[in-house]
């Protein structure tokens, strides 16, 4: 049995309503799939959740849609944050399909000193997003922000959120952290954070130390090691 295809659009979605697809998603949905009219699809819209649309007809560049029924709402996801620092851009992309698909409300990078400075480009990371969701069966997107220096971020940081620092240096277990919601688990560069960066970060009101265990992990592996941490010990 075929999987339904799922796809987000930038469209609002509601019941009875008709609505057109082009380019890459009428592409792959008449081309690469060969879907034609009255096959099913399931469209998302990242506010009202998963709806049921059947194709009504298909044109070499475009594609038309229309709107049975609400199957799911749209999910809330737990209000964690993660806070990391870019790193080579294939690496960058695969930490934010992770956090994805585990289910992060926002990812915020954050420049620091040894941050590798390349430019984000937040329309690419957007599609690895939208890729993960979609295959993983996720009705929300996690917000995505554009890049701000970590001294910026830490000045402005409102203690009533949890703020567990990923720290080489040392640290406690996530278990006997307490973790709770709503939470930003915050993971340096390729390098570690400089001394006067750490510095800054242990001064922030309700910041916790956190250790991932005795072996030093790559950025892109502590990500997914925390939030997954981080979820199974706040049941989030």
């Amino acid at each position: 049995m075929r999987q339904i295809p799922r796809l987000f659009v930038d469209q609002p979605l509601a019941p009875g309503a008709s609505l057109t697809l082009e380019g890459g998603q009428a592409h792959y949905l008449g081309t690469v799939l060969r879907l034609g009219p009255g096959a099913e699809v399931r469209l998302l819209d990242d506010a009202t959740g998963e709806w049921a649309a059947t194709i009504l007809d298909v044109r070499k560049r475009a594609l038309t849609l229309t709107l049975a029924r609400n199957v799911a709402p749209r999910e809330t996801p737990p209000d964690l944050w993660l806070l990391a620092a870019p790193i080579r851009r294939e690496r960058y992309e695969w930490i934010v399909e992770k956090a994805t698909e585990l289910g992060v409300a926002r990812i915020q990078p954050v420049l620091t000193e040894r941050t590798n400075r390349e430019r984000l480009n937040l329309d690419r990371l957007r599609a690895h997003m939208v890729e993960a969701a979609e295959q993983c069966e996720r009705t929300a997107l996690p917000e995505l922000s554009a890049p701000v220096p970590l001294a910026g971020l830490l000045d402005g940081w409102q203690p009533g959120r949890q703020l567990l620092f990923a720290d080489e240096d040392g640290g406690a277990p996530m278990a006997s952290l307490s973790p709770r919601l709503p939470a930003a688990l915050l993971i340096g560069p390729e390098g570690g954070f400089s001394p006067t960066e750490r510095a800054a970060i242990l001064r922030v009101g309700g910041v916790a130390r956190l250790s991932l265990g005795p072996r030093i992990l790559r950025a892109d592996t502590a990500v997914v090691a925390a939030i997954a941490q981080f979820q199974a010990f706040a049941g989030a």
